[in-house]
């Protein structure tokens, strides 16, 4: 009864929704309602939860993204221009937030959210402590995936690329622009391994921030920048009909002169095709 009583309430809210605009105030109302439509199975201890009807719609037909809407042939220039709009909106609260998969050697796969802290021609930028787990995976196999995923926009970014640490001298300077709290945090973790509890953290956090209170903080050999160079940029936006449109370019590979099957020539050297969704 529960249930269906919710499917009628969020059908009516749904409605009233349309004339308020996609970020009304109705959606924390909404959202609780699709929690209480779900059908839930008690099995032994654990739950399981049917999100079947669990469903957004993106944007419809008329605003597909195509070819001609690209606002240049550099992939690098066309992520600059989305990761603009992400700023401007105010829904997105960090636009630089980025997903990086990473592998061990053997191609087992992790995955965790890191900030993105800079981008050229050249990379994408990030730091991190290279003892941590992404830290040794990468000194193992130097590749990794990235994905932006901007979701009042209906769009992702995703980019795979090899990975090189950044020079010494750019991390310290990077290093040093941080606010102090954050440069004695990045000192205090040996990120990624075992520690007692939280309390070992506020004393060794404490240590430090007596001890360097009138000083600089000398930053660790432990951390530093890393760069993403990029082959593969591909451009996602969601589509109602799940009909969604990706755009993909890549770098040739050495030798490869010739245009593939339904591949278009780009700018500086990257080319770039429809994927089906």
């Amino acid at each position: 009864m529960i249930r269906i009583l919710s499917v009628i309430a969020l059908r009516n809210i749904e409605k009233i929704g349309s004339y308020c605009g996609p970020y009304s105030v109705l959606s924390p109302c909404k959202y609780r309602l699709h929690c209480l439509s779900f059908c839930t199975k008690p099995t032994g201890t654990h739950t399981a939860m049917d999100l079947s009807d669990m469903r957004k719609k993106y944007k419809a037909d008329d605003q597909c993204f195509e070819e001609d809407q690209l606002v240049s042939l550099d992939p690098m220039k066309q992520f600059g221009n989305w990761f603009d709009e992400a700023t401007k909106c105010p829904e997105i609260g960090e636009p630089n937030a980025m997903c990086i998969a990473t592998a061990t050697k053997e191609g087992h796969p992790s995955a965790r959210m890191v900030l993105l802290k800079g981008f050229s021609h050249e990379g994408f930028r990030f730091f991190s402590n290279y003892e941590s787990r992404k830290g040794k995976e990468l000194e193992s196999n130097p590749h990794a995936c990235l994905v932006f995923y901007w979701e009042p926009l209906n769009r992702q970014i995703r980019i795979e690329g090899t990975v090189e640490r950044i020079p010494y001298q750019s991390s310290c300077d990077y290093f040093h622009s941080r606010p102090k709290s954050s440069q004695i945090g990045a000192v205090v973790s040996r990120q990624s391994t075992v520690i007692p509890n939280r309390e070992y953290l506020r004393q060794k956090n404490a240590e430090l921030e007596e001890r360097y209170k009138d000083t600089d903080v000398p930053m660790p050999d432990y951390w530093g920048g890393y760069i993403v160079k990029p082959h593969t940029i591909e451009f996602w936006q969601g589509q109602t009909n799940r009909l969604h449109d990706r755009i993909v370019f890549t770098r040739p590979k050495e030798g490869e002169t010739e245009l593939k099957d339904l591949q278009h020539q780009a700018a500086g050297g990257w080319v770039y095709q429809r994927l089906s969704p």
